[in-house]
């Protein structure tokens, strides 16, 4: 996967967070500040507006996509999410070619970098519970010799199914875990954007091959 798969990745993220703005918002508005979908939304903007700057790699463009959401994204978002791209585009480095190993890679070090940064475990209900899925499946797929296709599928079908176990979970960090037992019954905002940034890197690696 080369540059070109890598920018047709955030340019789909962005678009899906987009579309799903309202959503995100609303899922937010039920435990959190109401601002999750805006927020990135604004955030995704600024980052196909950085990106015409034309990044030669695949590393340099997630490095790039972490430090435009830092700047430009409010609350804990702009942080937990700037930092899983910009470890994604560390480990990546200069390479101008990414296979599945050297992504999966990239992906635990986005993990580890927010649950570094959030202090979250899984089970906390926070985008580590949609991420840490994600990234288990994707590498014991690899494992077990898995085509890329059928990886990417577990990548992003882990990453959903995740977002949904937070529905039952109570909230243990964040602003939600202020509400206590009242958390419960409600699906993550930044679970569910995890979900949808995964499936758009399932859907343009799949798209780039």
């Amino acid at each position: 996967m080369d540059a070109e798969v890598f920018r047709a990745w955030i340019v789909s993220a962005a678009g899906a967070i987009e579309a799903n703005r309202d959503h995100l918002t609303q899922l937010d508005a039920a435990i959190g500040d109401a601002d999750h979908g805006i927020n990135l939304s604004r955030g995704f903007t600024a980052v196909l507006g950085a990106l015409d700057s034309a990044p030669k790699t695949p590393g340099a463009i997630l490095t790039l996509t972490g430090n435009t959401l830092i700047s430009k994204v409010g609350g804990a978002s702009g942080p937990l999410y700037g930092t899983a791209f910009r470890r994604a585009g560390q480990a990546l480095g200069g390479a101008a070619d990414v296979d599945l190993p050297a992504l999966s890679a990239a992906l635990e070090a986005a993990l580890a970098g927010v649950k570094q940064l959030g202090a979250a475990r899984e089970g906390d209900k926070t985008m580590v519970d949609a991420l840490a899925a994600a990234t288990r499946a994707f590498s014991k797929a690899i494992a077990e010799g898995a085509s890329p296709d059928d990886a990417l599928d577990s990548l992003a079908a882990a990453a959903s199914a995740g977002a949904t176990a937070t529905i039952s979970m109570q909230a243990l960090k964040g602003r939600a875990s202020y509400l206590g037992p009242r958390s419960v019954g409600h699906e993550d905002p930044g679970a569910a954007s995890t979900a949808l940034i995964l499936a758009a890197l399932r859907d343009a690696a799949r798209a780039g091959r």
